[in-house]
């Protein structure tokens, strides 16, 4: 059996992971775990070393010390063209969606296709950008560009576009920010929907309470640097210590 269809490992597994800049300890000895068919959340304070967390999972910024283990492959170790084949399983949904402002719709969630080192044939281009574009709901804006798309609408074309490639992982970084209440939950409600059909692991940077009370399996906070406590959004709700509770107040 395939390590990542074992939903007893983690598909992420980081391990006294430690970044700094500098005097500046951003993470210290900090240890999740994320399983296959789980929405992990962390939660933090501003400032807290979340936005540095993700882009040490994706590669980005490499850490001082400890591993990050992602199907069993700890990503300092890899090189270019084994990092680009454990990227290829997970997607990254952008705070700022990162669309292409000169690319329509279609031409946007072709990119990562052209881009990829799998080869996929013009048949099949169409077929996934269909699929993807029925997944949030949005067909009808395939030949639209993101200038003449409302906010959620230009959110949901982002979380396709990080469909396309079937990920594994889905790493969301504030998925409802900017948002409006109607449209954070409809997307909320969109990534629980994902994770139900295509049975992905996620982990969420957010900021957001609604989002973490209706989206989160687990939550793992993150304090000075590392995490502070655990468990489910009941469980921290009912948690005294002062650290733990401002979040939920």
């Amino acid at each position: 059996m395939k390590l990542e269809e074992n939903i007893t490992l983690p598909v992420i597994a980081i391990n006294n992971l430690s970044k700094s800049f500098g005097s500046n300890i951003v993470l210290k000895d900090f240890n999740l775990n994320l399983y296959k068919k789980q929405n992990l959340v962390v939660l933090g304070k501003s400032g807290s070393g979340k936005s540095v967390l993700i882009k040490c999972i994706i590669g980005l910024l490499k850490p001082d010390k400890g591993s990050i283990e992602v199907f069993d492959k700890n990503l300092p170790d890899l090189n270019d063209l084994e990092l680009d084949k454990i990227r290829a399983k997970v997607g990254f949904l952008f705070q700022s969606n990162a669309l292409y402002d000169s690319m329509t719709v279609r031409e946007n969630l072709e990119f990562p296709l052209r881009r990829h080192w799998i080869k996929h044939n013009q048949g099949e281009v169409e077929q996934l950008v269909t699929e993807a574009l029925n997944d949030v709901g949005l067909l009808h804006t395939i030949e639209m560009m993101p200038s003449e798309l409302s906010g959620g609408m230009r959110k949901r074309i982002a979380l396709a576009r990080t469909l396309i490639l079937k990920p594994d992982i889905i790493l969301y970084d504030e998925p409802t920010t900017g948002l409006d209440p109607i449209t954070g939950k409809e997307i909320i409600k969109l990534m629980i929907d994902i994770k139900k059909k295509y049975g992905t692991a996620a982990l969420i940077i957010s900021h957001d309470m609604n989002c973490v009370k209706m989206a989160a399996d687990k939550i793992v906070i993150l304090y000075e640097g590392k995490c502070y406590a655990e468990g489910t959004y009941n469980e921290l709700t009912e948690n005294n210590d002062p650290n733990v509770k401002q979040f939920f107040e």
